[in-house]
């Protein structure tokens, strides 16, 4: 059975069209209700959000459907994701609940869920409710309504959290960072954790008006981070998206690093204090030469598919604890259960301060690949998979490569698309690669 509405990340949309209005909210969250209530009487569920303007009216009507289930609510205000997967897990409650739309504009909004154990939902407990969805709704009698209330100190607990992932010998006395929240759910938290641990904090992205969420800044805009790095002399940048849950860095010199460099530079730091590390989960679309440099270091690398969720379940198959994507969403088990972006860049930044290198220094054994990404647009009902000539198109240029780069070809979930993608150490190799291919779906 095919998922209708949930997607890699939850349900997202444009607030306003199916399914992001408040009365398919109002019928998910009682669905949702009943289905935790199959296994226990008086749930309890947590609801967070990020600081779009229509987060308040999908936080009521989530508010209402869970209580007309028979569910408890307890109101977080606006939180980072991976705060609420934290506060599920250490409130002891049932269910957490989202309201964000991560990096995506403000005219956007989505829903998505943790587990009492502050971990992603399976596919199978999506199927369940969009069972539930179907079925008529079975309202709660006044006497078995569900109450809400609303939990104060929600950031303060956060923070102290994040703090407590960084070693407790070290500091950040004596470092100017520049902290971009993208005006998101970390606006008021981010600046906090770094201040409170001993660096000089300049905040930008930290004036959120409802509107201006992930607009020219955070993760997704990580120029304003850099420009902001260079104008303050600052030691480092760090950008979350509009949820928190992953990050881009930069440093004083102004570079950029993305999620795969920063990926290496957590497990670099583990290794070097002795700690066994024995594998690393990626995505299709980690660079190869973070592959090549885990490997030189003893460390297995195995790929998922792409989405936080899949290297994840990767990482519990493999009974590992460190994955990611370049994207910035990045894994450390041992210090929570889902990609935390204040999390990954304390233990970034522990790495430097530790080894009292620069982030350059540290990854001068590392030179991503160069990449050539080829988007295709399909004629409608092209069999791309049957082309004449691509699976020899596609031979021969793996064959070119050897072990020196890659070719991967995926159909976009979204548009009808074909994304040829070649990486290999030299940057034409890579572009007349992918060209090969890519004219063998347009003939």
């Amino acid at each position: 059975m095919t998922r209708k509405y949930f997607g890699t990340d939850g349900i997202r949309g444009t607030v306003g069209q199916a399914p992001i209005t408040p009365d398919f909210i109002l019928r998910l969250a009682h669905a949702v209700g009943r289905v935790l209530k199959r296994n226990e009487a008086r749930p309890t569920v947590l609801i967070g959000k990020d600081t779009r303007i229509s987060g308040y009216m999908l936080e009521s009507a989530l508010e209402s459907g869970f209580n007309s289930a028979g569910v408890d609510v307890v109101l977080l205000g606006p939180l980072p994701t991976p705060g609420v997967a934290y506060l599920t897990r250490t409130q002891r409650a049932t269910l957490g609940v989202v309201i964000s739309a991560s990096h995506n504009p403000f005219f956007d909004n989505g829903i998505k869920f943790f587990s009492a154990q502050g971990a992603k939902l399976s596919d199978a407990w999506e199927r369940d409710v969009e069972a539930a969805l179907d079925q008529p709704p079975m309202w709660a009698d006044s006497a078995n309504l569900g109450k809400t209330r609303r939990l104060d100190d929600a950031a303060g607990r956060y923070i102290e959290f994040c703090k407590s992932t960084f070693a407790n010998d070290l500091s950040l006395k004596g470092l100017k960072i520049v902290v971009d929240a993208a005006h998101g759910a970390a606006y008021a938290i981010a600046p906090k954790v770094f201040h409170e641990l001993g660096a000089e904090v300049v905040a930008i992205g930290c004036q959120p008006d409802g509107l201006n969420i992930n607009h020219e800044v955070g993760a997704t805009h990580p120029q304003a981070l850099v420009q902001a790095v260079r104008a303050h002399h600052a030691h480092y940048g760090i950008a979350l998206d509009g949820d928190a849950d992953r990050l881009q860095f930069v440093d004083a010199e102004g570079r950029l690093y993305n999620g795969d460099e920063l990926l290496y530079l957590m497990v670099d730091e583990r290794l070097n204090r002795g700690e066994v590390v024995p594998g690393v989960v990626g995505t299709l679309m980690t660079n190869m030469a973070v592959q090549l440099a885990l490997e030189a270091r003893g460390v297995q690398f195995i790929r998922a598919k792409v989405g936080d969720r899949y290297v994840l379940e990767a990482l519990e198959a493999q009974q590992w604890i460190m994955g990611g994507e370049g994207s910035g969403h990045l894994l450390a088990l041992d210090k929570h259960t889902t990609g935390d972006g204040l999390v990954s860049a304390l233990q970034v930044l522990q790495a430097c301060v530790r080894s009292g290198k620069t982030m350059a220094e540290l990854l001068a054994e590392v030179q991503l690949f160069p990449q050539t990404l080829i988007n295709v647009r399909l004629r409608p009902d092209q069999d791309w998979q049957g082309a004449p000539g691509l699976a020899d198109a596609i031979r021969a240029v793996e064959t070119r490569l050897a072990d020196h780069g890659r070719v991967l070809i995926r159909a976009s979930g979204t548009e009808p698309l074909v994304r040829v993608m070649v990486e290999a150490r030299d940057a034409g190799e890579a572009q007349a690669g992918a060209e090969s291919i890519a004219a063998k779906l347009t003939l």
